[in-house]
């Protein structure tokens, strides 16, 4: 892909390493995508979060060919979101419960595959209780839940009342991949599979004239 201008991704699989059902090891996935051609994978924690490059294909492409990969590898199916870099810095600045910022697990963002056409939001607002509060906004739905995610009543109910497949991340989650997506894109561009050489600095004619170590011992000074 000489030539090609890499895009930075994030991809979000739904649903791995979850009590001790269909296991994929964040290596073995890293691994899977670089062999596969993606640049710079990284990914974070084991609930399948996975920054990468790509050149080629749009999200919806990207999402369904690692999901294909998964299935070649690991032999389930799961699903996969692919956000831009865009795409989850206006979730993450979008963020209207501030006050997570104490307890980065009381807000989760749930990423929905397509904005809800008829959301059953009253239905929700039924199962509040404990201070669970959430919001809507386009393609992400934030659920702030202060006495915890498991004891809310509406964490495992988004799907049915917004009519849409969601995967849910946690404050930290979210702002860390926003972090390591970041520093992917200033990243110099790597060729996917290939380490970056660094060309060294010509030496001087003096540490040439110098011998082999005294010119090492310039090169060292130049890198500093």
């Amino acid at each position: 892909m000489r030539g090609s201008r890499l895009n930075t991704w994030i991809a979000l699989l739904r649903g791995v390493n979850v009590v001790g059902s269909r296991r994929l090891l964040m290596k073995d996935l890293a691994a899977l995508l670089t062999r596969a051609g993606f640049g710079a994978v990284r990914t974070y924690i084991a609930s399948g979060n996975v920054v990468f490059e790509s050149a080629a294909g749009d999200a919806r492409a990207l999402e369904g060919r690692i999901a294909r990969l998964i299935l070649e590898q690991a032999q389930f199916e799961t699903r996969v979101m692919v956000l831009s870099c865009e795409e989850l810095a206006n979730a993450v600045r979008g963020n209207p419960f501030a006050q997570a910022d104490d307890d980065h697990k009381s807000l989760h963002l749930f990423f929905l595959s397509e904005p809800p056409r008829s959301p059953d939001l009253e239905a929700l607002k039924r199962l509040r209780s404990g201070g669970d509060a959430f919001a809507l906004s386009g393609g992400v739905f934030y659920l702030y839940t202060p006495q915890g995610f498991p004891e809310s009543a509406l964490h495992d109910k988004v799907e049915r009342f917004l009519g849409v497949a969601a995967t849910a991340r946690n404050w930290r989650t979210a702002r860390r991949l926003l972090l390591m997506s970041a520093e992917a894109a200033a990243a110099p561009a790597k060729a996917p599979g290939r380490k970056l050489r660094r060309r060294a600095a010509p030496l001087s004619r003096a540490a040439r004239a110098s011998g082999p170590s005294a010119a090492r011992s310039g090169a060292r000074d130049r890198r500093r």
